[in-house]
Order: C-alpha cells, then sequence, then structure tokens
C-alpha cells in the first residue's frame, strides 16, 4: 500500500460502537410526548410504531439522501400523530441525546487519530447521515471527534450517500488532497469498499466492529490501531 497523504473514515462501527439503548429511548419518549399534545401515543406504542420502523427503513436508503425530518413526520403520521415539523425536532432531539450518551468511541480511535496526525497526515470522517447535521456534530463534539480530525463531511449536508461518488469526492475537497492520494477506512465492503475504490482511492476495511465479515480478497485490519502497521 502506497503511502496516503490522507485518510478518510466512516463514522458507525468503524470509529465508534453502540448498543441499541431501547430502555433510555422509552425514557427519553415519555418524556418527550407530552411535547404532540393529548393524542400521543405511549411510549411503547412510539417505540413500536415509530422508533423501531425507522431504524429498519435506514437500511434501505439508496444513494440519494433524504429529508429525516420529513421521513420522521412521515413516521408519526402512521401512527396517528400531526405535529408541526418544529415539535417534531424537539422530540427528534431528545432521542439523539439518548444516542449521544450511548455512542462510544472505538478503543483505539482516538490514539490512532492522533497518531496520524503526528505522522503528517490529513484526516476526515465521511459519513452517511441522515439526521440534521447539527446533531451530529455535537455527537462527535462531545466524543472528542471534531477535534481529532481536520474535516467532518456528512451525507445530509452532501445530499448523496455512499457509494455514491459525490460524498467521498466532498471529503477529498475538504483536505485537500487527490482520490490518488487517500485511503478510505470503514467496516462495510460496498460503502467503504468499492465505493472508493471506483474514484481512484485505496480502501481497507476494520473488521472489530463490523456487523458483517468482509469476503476474501479485501484488505482488512482488525483493528484501528492496526491501520498504523499499513502504513
Amino acid at each position: 500500500m502506497r503511502v496516503p497523504r490522507a485518510v478518510l473514515f466512516d463514522y458507525g462501527r468503524t470509529l465508534v460502537e453502540f448498543d441499541y439503548p431501547e430502555r433510555e429511548l422509552l425514557v427519553a419518549m415519555r418524556e418527550a410526548l407530552p411535547l404532540l399534545g393529548p393524542g400521543a401515543p405511549s411510549a411503547e406504542q412510539a417505540m413500536r410504531d415509530v422508533l423501531l420502523p425507522l431504524e429498519a427503513e435506514l437500511e434501505t436508503l439508496g444513494e440519494d439522501e433524504i429529508d429525516y425530518l420529513e421521513v420522521y413526520e412521515r413516521a408519526w403520521r402512521r401512527a396517528g400523530v400531526e405535529a408541526p415539523r418544529d415539535v417534531l425536532y424537539q422530540v427528534l432531539d431528545r432521542e439523539q441525546r439518548v444516542w449521544d450518551r450511548h455512542v462510544r468511541p472505538a478503543p483505539d480511535a482516538l490514539s490512532t487519530l492522533s497518531a496520524l496526525r503526528a505522522r503528517g497526515l490529513r484526516t476526515a470522517i465521511v459519513s452517511n447521515a441522515p439526521f440534521p447535521p447539527e446533531m451530529m456534530r455535537r455527537q462527535m463534539a462531545g466524543l472528542g471527534f471534531l477535534a481529532a480530525v481536520d474535516a467532518v463531511v456528512l451525507s445530509a449536508e452532501i445530499g448523496r450517500r455512499k457509494p455514491a461518488p459525490e460524498l467521498y469526492q466532498a471529503g477529498l475537497r475538504a483536505l485537500g488532497v487527490a482520490a490518488a492520494e487517500a485511503l478510505y477506512v470503514g467496516d462495510r465492503e460496498v460503502e467503504d469498499y468499492e465505493g472508493p475504490r471506483r474514484i481512484g482511492m485505496e480502501a481497507l476495511l476494520v473488521t472489530a466492529l463490523a456487523a458483517v465479515p468482509p469476503p476474501p480478497g479485501v484488505p482488512t485490519v482488525a483493528t484501528l490501531a492496526q491501520l498504523l502497521d499499513r502504513l
């Protein structure tokens, strides 16, 4: 592998790990549902009819990014709730603050980013994230990632999702490097390996947190710290 000038990272299951915080989300829903008025469902109904279906829907998205608040509004409408978007934003914010407390940096994420910077490499997070960017950036700031990288590029800001080339290209522009000078690191074969390689980037996958093991022939490292030995 040639030594790159920049390394671009996926976020979920690459730099951070998480479990679905169902109990805490139920508490947040109980606190937030009064905002929706007397016709609001119970927290348990909100979990069953709104939050869990939304989790499944996110796995089906294509390369065009969605307006998450529009999707959120539709989900609540299916559950029988008609509410102004500004109210739903407040409910979503309560939900996302739960995630802020339960997403955790991978054990070697911040130390690896620091080591890359010490070597003079530029770094970025380039991630599919349909949620309001200000909420995602708040989470990243709280975990120490905004200070640890040179740029953050989110699909909600670009309007395109990996493996669409526009998202990787936006990350490259943010760092001021060409595709041939950059490495992409993630956990998914299509979004984080095949997509970057189509535009001339090198890529490899980290297996520590990956939900699906990569197929044979895809270059991998077991942990982020092992990335330093490959560069």
